[in-house]
């Protein structure tokens, strides 16, 4: 999906026009994928725009910084702020939000050591990320021959740009083999996740999602879930799963802030229960986006409302 610029992005605590935002091509980040970043969403529930989980998101994306010791002056309530700001001076919604800590222009060599560290916020217009069907109507997708990153290798629970070149081989698969996604087995062969969603099946009314230790992303939207499917009576269960568990489900399917809530209706052309939405999916479909777009109460405080004069609604 094309990028839409905007007018400003924020960069070390200031905000530039967008055109502005540029890095060497010597940069350590070009040179060796040293980066950290999120993915947030402002959404306009009663035509309001708010951000959703913005601390979580801050939280992360320190806590990933941290992982691989990138220093910064920044506290997860000046992030926060960052995103307000910048969702607030371009007056776009709904709009996505990707904040950045990377490692800039200054050494060559592998030794990130005396590299200066750049913090940017950018927001855009950003739409449906899986599939082009209703949200009942769910997504086709295989198993990777690809495996996910392994423990003590690359930190799956940081959200780092390294780690998406692995997500780009599955994806890339995926789709040259006529799926739309694909989802990665760890190491010893259970259930990880996609290329960039956390993963949950249904069976015998059980909601299931593999633990992080199964190289998963905590994904912000994958708490989300849970604690939605707690507050209406739907049992999770955090256990490792199988290959062949995905074929005997009765429902499965995708989490994350892109993909928000995304059906899967096969899995390496085996059809899931209906071959469409099942009845707890479309449950916590209803819960999610009904707090999302301003339909049920936002009972959990996840928004952050964002003050904007005049905003452009896409």
């Amino acid at each position: 999906m094309p990028i839409q610029p905007t007018e400003k992005i924020w960069r070390n605590g200031k905000l530039i026009p967008w055109n502005e935002a540029q890095i060497h091509v010597l940069s350590h980040v070009v040179n060796y994928g040293s980066s950290v970043f999120e993915g947030v969403r402002c959404y306009a529930p009663n035509n309001s725009p708010a951000i959703f989980r913005a601390a979580e998101h801050a939280q992360r994306l320190l806590d990933s910084a941290k992982i691989y010791r990138m220093d910064h002056p920044y506290t997860r309530e000046d992030i926060v702020q960052a995103m307000v700001d910048v969702c607030s001076v371009n007056g776009v919604f709904p709009s996505y939000i990707r904040p950045i800590i990377l490692r800039g222009y200054g050494e060559i060599g592998v030794d990130p050591i005396g590299v200066p560290t750049d913090v940017y916020v950018a927001n855009y217009p950003w739409g449906k990320y899986l599939g082009s069907g209703s949200i009942e109507d769910g997504v086709d997708v295989c198993i990777s021959s690809w495996t996910r990153i392994a423990p003590n290798t690359l930190p799956a629970m940081a959200k780092s740009g390294a780690n998406y070149m692995n997500s780009q081989l599955i994806k890339m698969e995926a789709r040259a083999n006529g799926y739309v996604e694909g989802i990665a087995l760890d190491v010893n062969g259970y259930v990880s996740e996609g290329s960039g969603e956390n993963l949950f099946i249904v069976r015998d009314g059980k909601l299931i999602t593999a633990p992080l230790g199964n190289s998963v992303l905590p994904g912000i939207t994958r708490s989300s879930i849970v604690q939605l499917a707690e507050d209406i009576g739907i049992k999770v269960v955090e256990q490792m799963i199988p290959r062949e568990m995905l074929y005997i489900s009765d429902e499965v399917f995708f989490t994350g802030t892109a993909a928000e809530l995304t059906p899967i209706r096969s899995v390496d052309k085996v059809k899931i229960g209906a071959g469409k939405a099942g009845p707890i999916t479309m449950s916590l479909q209803s819960e999610f986006f009904g707090i999302l777009h301003g339909k049920k109460k936002d009972r959990h405080n996840w928004f952050t409302q964002v003050p904007v004069k005049q905003a452009v609604a896409v």
